[in-house]
Parts: C-alpha cells; structure tokens; sequence
C-alpha cells in the first residue's frame, strides 16, 4: 500500500479535496470530493515528485533531480495539467 506524504496531504488541502491510499489496484491515491471518490491517480510502478524528494533527503540521487523530475513531467502532462477535475490535473497538481 502506498503510503500518502505530507506534501501530498498540503496539495490536495489547497485544492479542497481529501485524498487516501488508493482502493484500486496499481493506483497510489484515491481523491474524494464531499466524501465522493473523484479520480484514482498515481501508478505504484513510477516515482513522483515528493518520492524523488525523500530519496534526495537519504542521498539516494543527487541533489536537484526533485525539481528536474517535476519540471520533465509538467511539461509532458502540459495539457493534463491544466484539465480541471481531471485524474491528469489532480496527479499533476497533487502528485507532482
């Protein structure tokens, strides 16, 4: 089970939705809206950005790869990203 990031927690506060570890398989993050399930984001095979985060903490990789992870995904999802309500602006807003 995935677990949720305090990061993640903050972003999706913004945005004004709760989310919980995913019910569905493969999935990291369920996100509720008013207690109804909205969208499933996150595959459990990929990193994201507050797991890059974690690992520069632990010296896993190098300092700096966080952000050129973000700014790599932001700029394949650009259309995703900016989709209200979509699973794609939620991951891009809450994951990454």
């Amino acid at each position: 089970m995935y677990r949720i990031k305090a990061g993640q927690r903050a972003s999706a506060k913004k945005l004004g939705v709760v989310i919980r570890p995913s019910s569905s398989a493969g999935k990291k993050i369920d996100v509720f809206k008013h207690g109804i399930k909205i969208a499933s984001i996150g595959d459990v095979e990929y990193s994201d950005f507050w797991t890059y985060v974690q690992d520069e903490r632990a010296g896993r990789v190098a300092k700096g790869t966080a952000e050129e992870r973000r700014r790599l995904y932001r700029v394949r999802h650009a259309q995703e990203c900016v989709a209200q309500g979509t699973p794609g602006y939620y991951a891009c807003k809450i994951l990454w």
